[in-house]
């Protein structure tokens, strides 16, 4: 049915975009983010970590607004004209998935026997090579909180309901038409909407779990 419908497809295909996107450029800055932090004495970035601990749980509705305030006409980006495309909705993601990664990447690092650094190091490694020794041994934990960066931006609604309008045939997610479909009253289309998100973010993660490398015993 969903084959069929070059409406849902749409959809379907804009939300893989956008989020695919989003976290892109969320790893793209978290992983080295979080690294670079994770590798520092932890009372030297005590205060950056709070900031990052606080920020992986922003309110998706607040950073709607504030990126709402940026793009609109009298914002300071307005010249831009980036409201309401999938532009817009994608800075969105980003900034709610970003915290998330550089987050559980800087404690995955952290978390790694400081041996690891001291051997590479005595290997005449430098510093380069180490972080990414460091990654290399962290990557299971690390590609776990790409996961969960997924997670965030599939499931977002408020952000990008705000930023994209919801607008058919251009900013349209599946997440923004379950919510209209409900409203409506047409419960059947947003379940079935809501079964290929499901579908779909089950397909993402089995990627990404084969990509950690985990031994099946």
């Amino acid at each position: 049915m969903v084959a069929r419908d070059p409406k849902l497809m749409q959809i379907i295909w804009l939300s893989l975009q956008v989020s695919g996107v989003a976290v892109s450029l969320a790893a793209l800055m978290g992983i080295p983010l979080g690294t670079w932090l994770g590798m520092q004495p932890a009372r030297r970035v005590r205060l950056p970590a709070l900031f990052l601990y606080t920020f992986m749980g922003l309110p998706p509705v607040l950073v709607g607004l504030l990126v709402y305030l940026l793009l609109s006409a009298r914002g300071p980006f307005g010249v831009l004209s980036l409201l309401y495309t999938p532009t817009a909705m994608i800075i969105a993601q980003t900034i709610l998935a970003l915290p998330i990664i550089a987050g559980l990447t800087m404690v995955a690092v952290r978390a790694k026997d400081r041996e690891i650094r001291d051997t590479a190091v005595s290997l005449g490694a430098g510093a380069w090579q180490v972080a990414l020794t460091v990654v290399r041994e962290a990557r299971v934990a690390i590609i776990g909180a790409v996961v969960a960066g997924t997670g965030r931006v599939m499931a977002e609604v408020g952000a990008v309901m705000m930023v994209g309008g919801n607008i058919e045939g251009k900013t349209r997610v599946m997440t923004t038409a379950i919510v209209l479909e409900t409203r409506r009253g047409n419960f059947e289309i947003a379940i079935g909407l809501g079964m290929v998100l499901l579908f779909l973010a089950f397909i993402i993660n089995t990627a990404l779990y084969r990509l950690q490398g985990v031994p099946r015993n």
